[in-house]
């Protein structure tokens, strides 16, 4: 539970600190003092939205803290480890500052560690469980009554949708898998037809890697044979020598060959003449190896017409396929390959959709399964909420009012199962239960939800309790008995009220009062305890407007009285 709030720079409250305990916590003021700042920092501590216009006018950072009791809250202790924080004698400490630079702007801490904001969130929601007017229209929606017979339902309830939800989205999933497969099967249809004619296209021709290049040197080669023949011809003969040459002038080898002899023949005498010899000889060797090569080459080139033709039919086909399927050779192998892991797996889908059909059969069959059951669980649930949350309504000045929990087909399997839960409210005998949001008024709603507050307590104890506000609309009798039920629930937790009825704060164990200074703003001792005195003269302000009325304080005497008395038979 908590031990301790503070507040600084936070609304109209400028600094603040309430300290808390077990029992039944009240806090009062006139409108407008700025009491609801308590359930905002509470909010704030849960992971809250940061709201710059928190922040008090004329400061620049607003500050939460929260001090808090870990004593049998084993889980929570070990999210402030795992958060990185720490905690001392038994109590860690939740922070929240909220900057008035950059909408939104704000930092969490958890037992000291720096933590994002959203980590508070389950430490806060294990901690604490705040009602107010936004709580009372909450309860009006069916996804919120649902909730509150399942939390009633406890364990059974929470196993069945821990399976439930899971099997739901999959087969959720599997459908839209399934419907999307069958739908496009026109288009499966078509893109197999052509994919399967590219590839019998490709294959036909059966194109090489690298071939267009290839083809392409091979025509250009055969394309000028007879000039390639010539140009080599000529070159050897001019080398080596020819019958038709032989008069016109000499050839390369026999010249090399006459320059070598003259060299070699005094080479002895002059080294640098010896190193003209070597060269010389060298031009010979490569000379005659030239020779040889060209020679070679005549041999390999020859006019082919046909091989011609060939060729240029083999390119022709290539390049229909490289208009179609890439600009090379390379690409339309890769197409193909492509192409085909995808032909497989369109032409696979067939067994896809027998496999999807056969997991939505049983996904169907398990999901209906857990709704069903699902369903008994809630219905047996609802007869015994009805029965404990009319009983409460009777503590509550509604003696004859009588809740009924209606669980309904909802007509479809949806994310949390096959019911619609609906409260409906009898308010008093002989009149039909109708739904909340159309058979409670304000007051009626207020009492509802206390009774089911208090009745859920019971099934998931959460050890704080914050109600802002929940008494609008109630008054007289209604009041006192709302106070004294209240009084009873902080026997087993920690609760904390925001109200402006003075017959509930009177049942409260210690009482707080938000009182403006004399400027119009909240001083630092604007949040301070009551005591006894304190509290007589607050009540009479709450009951009549007047601090001195002795009318007033006689009747607030009476109810701090009554209170007394009733804490005391219990």
């Amino acid at each position: 539970m908590f031990e301790e709030i503070r507040l600084r720079r936070l609304g109209v409250i400028d600094e603040a600190s309430l300290t808390l305990g077990p029992g039944f916590t009240a806090v009062t003021g006139e409108t407008g003092a700025g009491k609801t700042m308590v359930v905002t920092a509470l909010a704030l501590l849960q992971g809250g939205r940061a709201d710059t216009g928190l922040v008090r006018d004329g400061t620049g950072q607003a500050r939460v803290e929260g001090t808090v009791s870990l004593s049998g809250l084993p889980d929570v202790a070990s999210m402030v480890e795992a958060a990185g924080g720490e905690h001392e004698d038994g109590s860690a400490i939740l922070a929240r500052t909220l900057s008035a630079e950059g909408a939104g702007r704000s930092r969490a801490f958890l037992g000291g560690a720096a933590v994002p904001a959203s980590v508070l969130a389950p430490v806060g929601d294990r901690l604490v469980t705040v009602h107010g007017q936004s709580e009372q229209h909450r309860l009006r929606q069916p996804a919120a009554q649902r909730a509150a017979l399942d939390r009633f339902a406890g364990e059974p309830a929470s196993r069945l949708l821990a399976a439930y939800r899971p099997a739901h989205r999959r087969l959720t999933a599997a459908r839209a898998d399934l419907t999307d497969l069958v739908d496009r099967e026109q288009e499966r249809a078509r893109e197999i037809d052509a994919l399967q004619h590219g590839l019998d296209e490709i294959a036909a021709v059966a194109p090489q890697p690298g071939e267009d290049d290839m083809l392409r040197a091979e025509e250009d080669r055969l394309a000028h044979a007879e000039s390639l023949l010539a140009a080599a011809g000529r070159a050897h003969a001019a080398l080596t020598g020819s019958a038709e040459q032989a008069e016109q002038a000499p050839d390369v080898t026999g010249l090399t060959a006459t320059a070598r002899a003259a060299l070699d023949a005094v080479r002895h005498h002059d080294s640098e003449l010896a190193g003209l010899a070597d060269r010389a000889a060298e031009l010979s060797y490569a000379a005659a190896d030239l020779a040889l090569d060209l020679a070679a080459y005549t041999q390999s080139v020859g006019v082919d017409p046909a091989r011609l033709a060939a060729v240029q039919a083999r390119r022709s086909q290539l390049a229909a396929l490289t208009r179609k399927y890439g600009p090379t050779a390379d690409d339309v192998v890769s197409w193909a390959e492509q192409a085909g892991a995808r032909l497989s797996h369109l032409q696979g889908a067939g067994d896809a959709i027998d496999a999807l059909r056969a997991e939505v059969a049983e996904l169907a069959t398990r999901v209906t399964e857990l709704a069903g059951r699902l369903t008994a669980v809630r219905v047996e649930a609802a007869s015994t909420l009805s029965q404990r949350v009319s009983s409460e309504l009777a503590e509550l000045a509604m003696p004859d009012a009588r809740l009924v929990v209606a669980v309904r087909p909802a007509g479809d399997l949806g994310p949390d199962g096959a019911d619609e839960v609906e409260l409906q409210l009898a308010a008093s005998a002989g009149t039909p239960a109708r739904r909340l949001a159309q058979g409670a008024s304000g007051g009626e709603l207020s009492r509802v939800m206390l009774a089911l507050e208090v009745v859920l307590a019971d099934t998931d104890p959460v050890p704080t309790f914050v109600f802002d506000e929940i008494d609008a609309g109630i008054g007289g009798r209604a009041a006192v008995e709302v106070g004294r039920r209240l009084a009873r629930l902080a026997r087993r937790a920690q609760v904390l009220v925001v109200t402006h009825l003075p017959q509930v704060a009177a049942f409260a164990d210690r009482h707080y009062v938000v009182a403006k200074s004399d400027d119009g703003t909240v001083s630092t001792s604007g949040v301070r305890a009551l005591d006894s005195a304190g509290r007589v003269r607050e009540l009479s302000r709450m009951l009549a407007g007047l601090e001195n009325s002795a009318t007033a304080a006689a009747h607030a005497e009476e109810l701090l009285a009554l209170a007394t008395q009733d804490r005391g038979s219990h």
